[in-house]
């Protein structure tokens, strides 16, 4: 089964800095095979070793933390979740970085957010399906006042952001048989 790894916050700054050509070798000392990157912020596709679902992304932080000193923050999808968000998507994509998934580690409701009234965010919108959030952010992500006050709130899980067109190339990855 093909399976994504998502993890937050790499590569993005100075901190957290882990070569994909090493994380790749952290994918596969755990015996998964076929294992690709994408982009230099924390993607990973492979096929998983038979393991439960539910242990791959402990797994993978355990070993990343033991092959780079790094506590780093991952949600996992298969390949057939991956294609359930891309058919999930409320909002139309003429630019697909104005059109972002938030993966989550568990489902949340919107109170759990603590946004307070969406109206004051507009003209982005922010839809909850499962363990994602979608949102559109017509004015781009460095400008959304939404996307400032969900990624620096305190959360009880796990959240990690992609754009459209990032999630379409992993959806496809995942998809494909190496």
């Amino acid at each position: 089964m093909r399976v994504v790894a998502l993890l937050r916050g790499v590569n993005l700054g100075p901190h957290k800095r882990i070569a994909m050509a090493d994380l790749r070798s952290i994918v596969e000392s755990l015996g998964h095979t076929d294992v690709e990157t994408y982009l230099q912020s924390g993607n990973v596709v492979f096929t998983q070793k038979r393991r439960p679902a539910k242990e791959l992304g402990p797994s993978l932080g355990a070993a990343i933390r033991d092959a780079t000193g790094l506590d780093v923050p991952l949600v996992v999808r298969t390949g057939a979740e991956l294609a359930r968000v891309v058919e999930a998507n409320p909002y139309s994509v003429d630019d697909p970085t104005r059109v972002v998934v938030a993966f989550l580690g568990e489902a949340v409701d919107l109170g759990d957010l603590a946004l307070g009234d969406l109206s004051a965010y507009l003209p982005d919108e922010l839809t909850i399906r499962g363990r994602e959030l979608y949102i559109s952010v017509p004015n781009g992500q460095g400008r959304s006042k939404l996307m400032e006050t969900l990624t620096k709130r305190r959360l009880p899980t796990v959240l990690t952001v992609r754009n459209w067109r990032t999630v379409l190339a992993l959806a496809e990855l995942a998809a494909s048989d190496p």
